[in-house]
């Protein structure tokens, strides 16, 4: 779901109380443990540092997810991802997902080494 807002307090205050804002913020501690900027791009929330959007974070109807470039550049070989619903840049958390069975903290750790280095990890 898109929500019309400007700002990431905006958009916190849009989310209903549910699974999805728990999981959203779960996800949004361990970004901001990175010292990104939060802020609103394409109607989700992002996090960037002075070189651009690293992630971005979304409640949508049936899962929480949190874009990053390419998963398969952060994690070639799929060890970090096991357990998480993924595409190619999307990561799906439902309901039924707990975040603490899942690598998923090993795996933002990852895509940030890697984007601090200057990895590619885009599209």
């Amino acid at each position: 779901m898109l929500y019309d807002v400007n700002t990431p307090s905006e958009y916190l205050t849009q989310l209903d109380e549910d699974w999805r804002k728990e999981k959203l913020m779960e996800l949004r501690s361990m970004l901001l443990g990175y010292k990104f900027t939060e802020g609103i791009r394409y109607k989700m929330l992002s996090y960037a540092d002075d070189r651009g959007v690293v992630f971005q974070l979304n409640a949508q109807k049936n899962y929480v997810a949190l874009y990053v470039g390419d998963a398969s550049k952060v994690d070639p070989d799929g060890e970090l991802l096991k357990g998480i619903d993924h595409g190619k840049g999307c990561l799906r958390f439902k309901k039924t997902t707990s975040l603490a069975e899942t690598k998923i903290e090993a795996f933002i750790k990852n895509a940030v080494d890697k984007w601090k280095k200057g990895e590619d990890i885009d599209c």
